[in-house]
């Protein structure tokens, strides 16, 4: 990935860890499922009108002599009805935005997949269409969705032609002066705009009159220009140097342009903004009656040092308080939020035990598997530890910890093994090496640190450095 991708994806991680993160979405994240631009949105219109919608540069004079020429608005709002209500399934893009932190979602679009997308992954959302909306808030909701020129629910309102936009803050200046509240504290990601689009002049214009030069950093994405797309070279040269002049001027806006050569580029940004976001939550899967080659106190050590670190080093940890693992990782993670005279521990540590009141066996494993789906569903990183329990007075391997494995992999998380603590642990280090570009594909460098923990002679301060060497290298990594 290019460095000043990478540059973005670290500063927008913080600004989502942060809650201050929001995304601006234009036509083109809806294009890509199916629905029309602003160009094909009028083309029937501007047919009917005996015009080249190719040839239009102002769209919104276009929609507005269209109502001049029907008598009134029906017409329009028939053709927004008949194009955004088509059933089409939402894109990647939406799905990882919606499955990401982040509270705050402006838009343009009549559409509702930016709302059927987070509803999906269980988050409750509130939709802001009209004015009146604004002054009730749903509660407990997880994302507040601002459709700034309205719905298609309520298409007769829809902002799309000259009178809209003439009237617009009179109509509707409460989302003017919510959309100035958050472009002073948040930082913005603009997806889907092209910054040709008629109604983004107006956009653009009220950022900066609201503004000033005061607006924090936002960013966009924009696509190079390309030879192959051009006829002749001076096409090429001629979009070349607008393309310049256009980046310069976003910035006015505090616009930041992110060059991308290939729109899937922008899919690989935000697959790797999730990566990040989910890899800085590690789950630690441990259960051990018996330790092997270690003893009891350097076990409880090794846990309670490692779960330090992290907590130091600003990861969450989330853990099913294993049999001789768990109070180790509490108590290492406690360490250091006392030290640091820290009071939130939310921020550090999620510990879930096992709900243990379920005498039917067959129930009470069918609710450990959703139990351990559901916490291992909040990881990005899985870490295994021994991996043994008694039974009738015997020994016998973890399957509990085999099956949070399994789970792990099923979910996507990056599993590591600690081979060298045996049992379970051991088996599944076996499993990771024998078939290593399995779980790590285009990953060779954490190899090496993977390998060097099932050496059954490391001890305590290697097998910590090479688990912190995965993790740390894992948070650049798809």
């Amino acid at each position: 990935m290019k460095s000043h991708l990478l540059r973005f994806v670290d500063k927008f991680t913080k600004s989502i860890s942060s809650e201050t993160a929001a995304i601006f979405a234009g036509a083109g994240l809806s294009v890509a499922s199916g629905l029309v631009n602003w160009k094909n949105l009028l083309r029937d219109m501007a047919d009917e009108l005996e015009l080249d919608v190719d040839k239009e540069t102002d769209l919104i004079s276009l929609a507005q002599y269209y109502e001049n020429e029907k008598g009134g608005r029906g017409c329009i709002n028939k053709q927004l009805i008949e194009q955004f209500t088509k059933d089409v399934e939402e894109t990647e893009n939406h799905r990882i935005l919606a499955s990401l932190p982040i509270k705050t979602f402006w838009t343009t679009n009549y559409d509702n997949l930016i709302e059927k997308t987070l509803n999906k992954v269980g988050k409750i959302t509130d939709t802001k269409i009209c004015s009146a909306n604004l002054a009730v808030n749903k509660p407990q909701r997880d994302a507040i969705i601002y459709k700034m020129h309205g719905d298609i629910s309520l298409s007769h309102e829809a902002v799309l032609t000259k009178d809209d936009y003439e009237s617009y803050n009179e109509k509707r200046q409460l989302f003017t002066t919510a959309l100035q509240g958050d472009l002073i504290s948040k930082t913005f990601l603009f997806m889907g705009f092209s910054f040709e689009d008629p109604n983004l002049e107006y956009i653009l214009s009220r950022i900066r009159i609201l503004l000033g030069s005061n607006t924090p950093d936002h960013y966009c994405f924009l696509k190079s220009i390309s030879r192959s797309e051009y006829g002749n070279e001076d096409d090429y040269s001629y979009a070349k140097i607008k393309l310049e002049y256009k980046i310069k001027d976003l910035k006015r806006y505090g616009i930041q342009a992110l060059m991308i050569d290939d729109y899937s580029e922008i899919t690989n940004v935000l697959k790797l903004i999730y990566a990040k976001i989910k890899r800085r939550n590690i789950f630690i899967s441990g259960a051990a009656h018996e330790f092997g080659s270690f003893t009891k106190d350097d076990a409880e050590n090794l846990v309670f040092d490692l779960a330090y670190k992290l907590a130091e080093k600003n990861y969450k940890i989330i853990s099913g308080f294993g049999l001789g693992i768990g109070s180790s990782v509490i108590n290492g993670v406690l360490k250091y939020a006392y030290s640091k005279k820290i009071v939130h521990m939310d921020n550090y540590l999620i510990m879930s035990p096992f709900p243990q009141n379920i005498s039917d066996r067959d129930k009470r494993k069918e609710m450990w598997k959703k139990y351990r789906h559901t916490m291992l569903s909040e990881a990005g990183i899985a870490i295994f530890f021994f991996g043994n329990k008694l039974v009738d007075g015997k020994i016998v391997l973890s399957d509990g910890l085999m099956e949070e494995f399994e789970i792990a992999v099923e979910l996507g998380l990056k599993v590591v093994p600690v081979g060298c603590t045996g049992y379970v642990s051991k088996e599944l280090w076996n499993k990771v090496i024998s078939a290593y570009d399995d779980y790590y594909p285009n990953d060779p460098e954490i190899r090496e640190s993977i390998e060097i923990l099932g050496d059954e002679h490391i001890d305590k301060t290697r097998i910590i450095s090479n688990l912190l060497k995965v993790i740390n290298t894992l948070q650049n990594h798809i």
